[in-house]
């Protein structure tokens, strides 16, 4: 049985997850291949804002190159928009462990 220091605990994590989902959305990460040549900027959902291909960097005729640092461009954000999401929910959430609750360290 829930006590209520613990339900307001929890009452107050997920206003802080909430918070926390919200920001996410808000703010931007960049991920780049081939030394600038392909750039993505991504929200914290992971959400794709923009990708841009700067000609100077690319061969028209090598395709294959390209492609291959548009999705190396991709991942590179993503993984930065993960890590930027484990940080703000891993601080929403920062109070969990010590409730006890299963399944949770």
């Amino acid at each position: 049985m829930l006590n209520p220091k613990m339900l307001k605990q929890i009452e107050q994590m997920q206003a802080d997850m909430m918070k926390a989902q919200e920001e996410l959305g808000a703010v931007t990460v960049e991920g780049s291949a081939g030394g600038g040549a392909v750039v993505v900027v991504m929200n914290g959902h992971q959400q794709v804002q923009s990708v841009t291909i700067e000609p100077e960097f690319v061969d028209p005729e090598d395709v294959e190159t390209l492609q291959d640092a548009i999705v190396a461009a991709l991942t590179n954000a993503q993984d930065k928009a993960q890590e930027l999401a484990q940080q703000r929910m891993g601080a929403a959430t920062g109070g969990l462990s010590g409730l006890n609750l299963p399944g949770l360290p």
